[in-house]
């Protein structure tokens, strides 16, 4: 009878620590941390690329004998990336690795594909890098894009 009492006790209390701890939230978290690590990382490339080029973004470059053309940045596009030398298609930041990114981060909750699941735009002649699906996260109150402009 012992038993039984110390063990419905137990299973009362681990009830209350997983409801406290609620993994759903701390999962949900973790991918809005990973998103804004990932935005600060997009928008130091892309400042840097500036700062490299006299304050323009789009441009034509080599390293390491290969040629990289950055798009002009438009006042809205979706962050896309080919795995090669950038293109001129507007969002395609494939100019930004490996020079100034060692691998192009993607959004936590997109599947693998050309899309990252982040924004760039052009608002009022600064960058602004938003991550668009931190807003999907429902575990986390008042949950919103999370944009970085600069």
């Amino acid at each position: 009878m012992e038993i039984l009492i110390v063990l419905g006790i137990i299973a009362i209390l681990a009830g209350v620590v997983i409801i406290a701890i609620n993994p759903s939230k701390q999962f949900a978290q973790a991918r809005n941390t990973q998103r804004q690590s990932n935005v600060e990382q997009i928008l130091n490339a892309i400042g840097q690329r500036m700062t490299d080029n006299k304050g323009i973004f789009e441009g034509t470059f080599t390293a390491s004998d290969t040629i990289y053309t950055c798009p002009a940045i438009n006042a809205s596009s979706s962050i896309t990336y080919e795995g090669g030398a950038g293109s001129m298609s507007a969002g395609d930041l494939s100019c930004l690795v490996p020079t100034y990114l060692a691998a192009f981060p993607t959004d936590p909750s997109v599947a693998s594909g050309s899309d990252t699941g982040y924004d760039v735009s052009m608002v009022q002649g600064r960058v602004q890098v938003c991550a668009d699906n931190a807003a999907t996260e429902t575990s986390v109150p008042n949950a919103g894009a999370i944009c970085v402009k600069r």
